[in-house]
């Protein structure tokens, strides 16, 4: 089973390209909803975070740790692990299925030992602007966009570590275009 790592920062179309392998046929794992999914259903995670910060709840937690570069790094200590772990367990499942392909949607891969399981890290890039504009569309103000985007790793490192660049800021049909043709690619290469 070929693995995909697809990163890139937030509102940069990540998901959209997910999407897009999801319409090619590509099981997808993201990172993000397992997160979600251990915080509230991990007791021993979720005890750990709120002995931490006071709270559970996403909203109230992602004030604090997105402008609080010590909390996030706290909170990701007590989440990623059990994340990793299911996100291996997903892929063994996927594998022992005879799944042909699968995708770890995660905004942190590179800094994650998970970047190692894929045979090629995918990061999609997009212009400041789209970016900011996209979270705006998600209710976040320009300020809290800005927080947001100063604290994750830079589009130029993660464009550098990259096996194949999507470029979020193009086209819906451009970006579908890229999508398809980088499958196409490394499915050749079984």
């Amino acid at each position: 089973m070929k693995v995909i790592g697809l990163t890139g920062n937030i509102g940069c179309g990540k998901s959209t390209v997910a999407g897009m392998l999801r319409d090619l046929g590509v099981a997808t794992i993201d990172a993000d909803v397992v997160a979600r999914q251990v915080r509230t259903n991990d007791g021993v995670a979720r005890r750990r975070i709120e002995e931490r910060f006071g709270t559970s709840e996403a909203g109230e937690l992602a004030e604090v740790v997105f402008t609080d570069p010590a909390a996030l790094a706290d909170l990701e200590a007590i989440l990623h692990p059990p994340v990793r772990d299911e996100v291996r367990s997903r892929l063994a499942e996927l594998m022992d299925a005879g799944a042909a392909a699968a995708c770890i949607e995660a905004i942190k891969l590179l800094e994650s030992p998970l970047r190692d399981r894929c045979d090629e890290t995918w990061v999609v890039r997009c212009d400041e602007a789209d970016a900011i504009a996209r979270l705006a569309a998600r209710g976040i103000d320009e300020e809290a966009a800005r927080a947001r985007l100063a604290n994750q790793t830079s589009q130029a490192v993660k464009v550098a570590a990259a096996d194949r660049v999507i470029d979020g800021s193009a086209t819906m049909e451009e970006t579908r275009r890229q999508v398809e043709a980088a499958y196409r690619a490394l499915m050749a290469n079984r």
